[in-house]
């Protein structure tokens, strides 16, 4: 029952008709990629940052042919897209950095449907918004530090049948039995974005001297920039007072300028 429930909330928030669990959100990327690679995909295009580590690696993996596409510290430029054609994928985090929303989804998915090219939105920090409702395949992670923080666990969401199959023959692995964690982080998911949401929003007022990269999006950690060590100090000296988590940037995963996350999503 946990695991049909679990089913039946995800296809709510992908809008998807279909969900297959794996062990973790890397093995969704993996599979993911594979199942574009069999459809004959061989371009994959990516943001050149506020993406996931593995992205690279993976597709270096599967020898398909990378190219990075200039953003605005993750948010994808709807012009650099003229590039994609039948042949390509499009491999995007639609909350790049886990600091700002892909407010432009609708536009990005229209552009791929436009120029057969297949669309992948990772939605491990966008889930429960709308933005994660766009792509031929939506896949997420369940693990630390997400928005459905279970642990353990990940997922794909898509309306092709097919894609099942595929993912059934080339997924061996056991997945163990987290669905009745899973239902109850899920239900639990539009309190949780509240708070995170009112967070953002106050570290944002707390630092308004201070340049935020995206301040008018929503995110799960707060990016501000510095641009001398004392205006780094300053941003440590707020992280130690008030007890948040921070990584220093520039960083791949979150912006590649000089930067202090607040890293909000770890309370």
């Amino acid at each position: 029952m946990n695991m049909l429930s679990s089913i039946e909330l995800l296809k709510r928030l992908t809008g998807k008709k279909h969900i297959f669990f794996t062990d973790r959100g890397n093995s969704s990327i993996l599979l993911a990629l594979k199942l574009a690679k069999s459809l004959g995909k061989t371009k994959a295009f990516l943001q050149d940052q506020g993406g996931w580590i593995t992205y690279g690696q993976f597709l270096r993996k599967l020898k398909f042919e990378i190219f990075p596409l200039e953003t605005d510290y993750g948010i994808i430029k709807l012009n650099s897209l003229q590039g994609i054609d039948e042949k390509s994928l499009l491999l995007v985090n639609s909350m790049p950095g886990y600091h700002a929303l892909h407010d432009d989804m609708d536009k990005i998915e229209k552009i791929c449907q436009s120029k057969t090219c297949f669309l992948i939105n990772d939605v491990s920090g966008s889930i429960g918004r709308k933005e994660a409702k766009y792509g031929d395949i939506i896949l997420g992670s369940f693990g630390e530090w997400k928005p459905v923080e279970v642990k353990y666990g990940g997922f794909l969401a898509f309306d092709n049948p097919e894609y099942d199959d595929f993912f059934k023959e080339n997924f061996k692995k056991d997945v163990r039995d987290f669905y009745g964690v899973l239902e109850e982080k899920l239900k639990e998911l539009p309190l949780k974005l509240k708070k995170i949401d009112e967070t953002v929003g106050k570290i944002k007022e707390q630092l308004s001297r201070h340049f935020i990269f995206h301040k008018e999006s929503k995110g799960l950690v707060v990016i501000a920039r510095f641009n001398n060590e004392e205006e780094k100090m300053k941003l440590l000296d707020f992280c130690k007072l008030y007890g948040y988590e921070f990584t220093l940037c520039p960083r791949y995963i979150r912006v590649m300028d000089n930067a202090i996350s607040i890293e909000i999503k770890r309370g």
